[in-house]
């Protein structure tokens, strides 16, 4: 009788542990479905350990980028209320002199934002011409005056999926263009 004990309690174990080793696996690889396919593609991810130490790089990245839009939402906001004007009269942005490009690629998508000033010498339809040159396909794109600055911002997408957009040259011929 206690045989038999000892053997069933051993099974049981071996199963609750075989139940907790592919939940784990599940949660492991529903984890690595959240992190975009554009992100570090470059290193390969072959074992458990590398998805998990992916993940969490991406996730660190994730919060250092909140912590700066964070600080420049805070900036923006203290530009728009009035209450630094020597900042505002210097045409500055995180230390960066205006016009700023930003581009964000989000794999399927790309998103570019300019922020610059009332003297700037390009124009908006410019910038729609040279991302349709670079093959990317304009979904949605606004601008806004806060201020004294003028925010453009640009939603595309790869008119060829296969074929994508070109970020390096799409930023250096956005840079020669507001520059």
């Amino acid at each position: 009788m206690q045989s038999c004990r000892v053997s069933l309690s051993k099974v049981d174990r071996k199963t609750i542990e075989r139940n907790r080793r592919m939940q784990m696996k599940g949660l492991c690889f529903k984890l690595a479905t959240l992190i975009p396919r554009h992100y570090n593609s470059t290193k390969e991810i072959s074992s458990q350990q590398d998805r998990l130490d992916h993940a969490a790089s991406y996730i660190k990245e994730l919060q250092q980028r909140v912590e700066e839009l964070k600080r420049r939402k805070q900036y923006l906001a203290m530009n728009i209320n009035g209450t630094n004007n020597d900042i505002r009269d210097k045409m500055t942005i995180n230390g960066s002199n205006l016009p700023v490009i930003e581009l964000r690629d989000f794999g399927h998508s790309l998103e570019v934002t300019l922020m610059s000033g009332f003297n700037s010498n390009f124009m908006f339809y410019e910038v729609i011409n040279v991302l349709a040159e670079e093959g990317a396909e304009i979904i949605n794109a606004s601008f806004s005056v806060v201020g004294d600055k003028i925010f453009h911002t640009f939603h595309s997408q790869a008119a060829s999926s296969r074929v994508g957009v070109e970020t390096s040259s799409l930023c250096q011929r956005l840079k020669e263009l507001v520059y």
